[in-house]
């Protein structure tokens, strides 16, 4: 421990803290725009700048690290000049027209301007140039290098974290700009759309391609019927610019919402996620059984940034993909074939709208493999990201905290616990192994047997989750993996034959879709994944339904349209057969 002094205060606080760190636990604000913990410490703002008794020149207090006896001053005429003219310096390369920004009041640099009252640009504005600024807007993930402030959190999250090196510095001394590596096209790139660096974003640069104004045409269509699926971790999130709090803002809450802006129904994927459990550990099963995983695990597939990522990076490992596709895809092949005949509608007239907490999402519903139900047209019409059903709620002028709970329609409406903790790291492996369980012993696991593969807070040697099992004399080797970095590094373990698994989830997003790129942007800076994956497990817990197989409306589908898991229709519509390519 060490002895420090804060704007006059004594404080004890542990060795090798920044002064950054040492000042939020006392509880002091310090002004910051490129700060990210772990991640991005490099001072390149300047804003967070500080007086160090002994020290002639201003430091930066998100790189130095507190000493025994050190005082420090956070608020004094210097610093607070020293900030705002760093502010001004950093506005005049910046596109201010916060009202059209889609950042606007959730946007860290609009913030420090209001509390430093600038209101005035005292500098020309310097933007780039118009040839810098081409990007096809048709892509899901969109920059505006008018709005970058270079303080390569972009950079260091899709790097460090995601090990993809898509963004870079490009130029040099005042014309030194960020994007995508080597000044190529967005398109040649292996970007996976995981949206880490939207998320991690502090301002408007980069965001996710706003398809709201297509949901409200469909709505606005009288020829069409509109249906809707909200993923499981949507519930965690979708309240948060709302003020609402988890309870709060229940999924049933934003069903209600839906209904009031005019959708015709309401499901919550959770229920296709209880459907790919009964494909894929059914696949799964048969694979073990028929000796297909003796070198490589089976790998989940319901992640599609996972997915994009071994398509390129792994390509010798995309066979031992599961061939189920992703709740959101089964949910979008069923509704155009089962769902259409029960209601008697023709499926060109079905239009489905997904509100998933992923950018990925969004090119996995336009791949030509993902027209299974007519052959032509998608089976998931459009997908929101948990940021524009937000916004699409405050466009419609629907008062979220006021409207009441509505019930999920019917045919589709009963969902697991199982299926809830889709929404999380480990979620995915526990309700199979739930499932597995069943399937070999005759008979129910206790439901909170594998609560422990979820993938926080691994213990042991490597940086994902490892556990082994045994169901009756066979010893199941799962791993659980969060987070691209980490999963380049199993599969580069698995390959050099280090480890050896039957059966790895794995997700893009670190923490798992609750910490998805499409998840509300927090301007503190919290990574909220994990208290958002700790909700998911509670919900869980305190339902009736645990597993999978359970699901009354699942068996019904099988007893009325499916047959039974991995039948020639089900393989039909709800399994994919893998290329090595992806639709850029």
């Amino acid at each position: 421990m060490v002895n420090i002094k804060i704007n006059g205060t004594p404080y004890e606080v542990e060795e090798n803290l920044t002064i950054m760190e040492a000042a939020k636990i006392a509880k002091v604000d310090i002004p910051h725009l490129c700060y990210l913990k772990d991640v991005n410490e490099i001072g390149a703002c300047r804003l967070c700048c500080v007086e160090v008794e002994g020290e002639n020149k201003l430091v930066p207090a998100c790189d130095n690290v507190v000493a025994e006896g050190m005082s420090i001053i956070t608020n004094s005429p210097r610093v607070r000049a020293a900030s705002r003219t760093n502010l001004e310096l950093i506005m005049s390369r910046h596109d201010g027209t916060c009202t059209t920004c889609v950042r606007s009041g959730n946007c860290q640099l609009q913030n420090l301007c209001i509390e430093f009252s600038l209101d005035v640009d005292l500098y020309e504005k310097h933007y780039a140039p118009e040839k810098k600024l081409q990007w096809n807007r048709q892509f899901p993930l969109i920059r505006d290098n008018n709005k970058c402030v270079k303080c390569m959190r972009c950079v260091q999250i899709c790097d460090k974290v995601q090990s993809m090196k898509i963004w870079d510095t490009l130029g040099t001394g005042s014309h030194t700009r960020v994007g995508v590596f080597d000044g190529s096209s967005i398109h040649h790139t292996d970007c996976t759309l995981c949206g880490q660096c939207i998320t991690h974003c502090p301002v408007g640069a980069l965001r996710a391609r706003d398809d709201t104004d297509r949901v409200i045409d469909a709505i606005s269509d009288p020829e069409i019927v509109t249906v809707f699926q909200i993923a499981p971790a949507i519930r965690t999130a979708w309240g948060e610019p709302f003020g609402l709090s988890e309870k709060e803002a229940t999924v049933n809450r934003l069903a209600g919402c839906l209904k009031q802006m005019g959708a015709d129904y309401v499901f919550d994927t959770s229920f296709t996620a209880d459907l790919t459990i009964m494909e894929e550990g059914n696949e799964f099963l048969t694979r073990l059984q028929r000796g297909d995983l003796k070198e490589y695990p089976m790998f989940t597939s319901c992640c599609p940034g996972w997915i994009r990522f071994i398509k390129k990076q792994f390509p010798q490992l995309v066979p031992q993909l599961s061939s189920a596709k992703s709740p959101q895809q089964m949910f979008g092949a069923v509704m155009k074939t089962y769902f259409a005949e029960k209601i008697g509608v023709d499926p060109s007239k079905i239009f489905t709208v997904s509100i998933m907490p992923c950018v990925a999402k969004k090119a996995e519903c336009d791949m030509d493999s993902m027209k299974s139900a007519t052959g032509t047209a998608n089976d998931v019409d459009v997908v929101l990201t948990t940021r524009e059903v937000s916004r699409i709620l405050m466009k419609e002028h629907i008062p979220a905290a006021r409207i009441e709970e509505a019930p999920f329609d019917q045919l589709m409406a009963d969902y697991s616990g199982a299926g809830v903790i889709f929404g999380t790291t480990g979620g995915v492996m526990e309700a199979a192994l739930r499932t597995a369980y069943f399937k070999v012993m005759g008979e129910n696991p206790p439901a909170d047997l594998f609560e422990k593969v979820n993938g926080f807070g691994q213990q042991g040697k490597y940086p994902w989750t490892e556990k082994e099992f045994e169901l009756k004399g066979t010893k199941i080797r799962i791993a659980v993996v969060n987070s691209l970095g980490h999963a380049r590094a199993a599969c580069e373990a698995i390959l050099r034959g280090e480890v050896k698994y039957d059966f790895v989830e794995v997700m893009a997003c670190p923490g798992g879709c609750s910490g998805g790129g499409g998840q509300p942007i927090n301007t503190e800076d919290e990574e909220r994944a994990f208290s958002r994956g700790m909700y998911l497990h509670e919900l869980d817990k305190g339902m009736d339904l645990r597993f999978s197989h359970e699901n009354k409306d699942v068996q019904k589908l099988y007893e009325d349209f499916l047959g039974e898991p991995l039948s020639e229709r089900s393989e039909e519509l709800l399994h994919v057969k893998h290329s090595l390519e992806f639709d850029r």
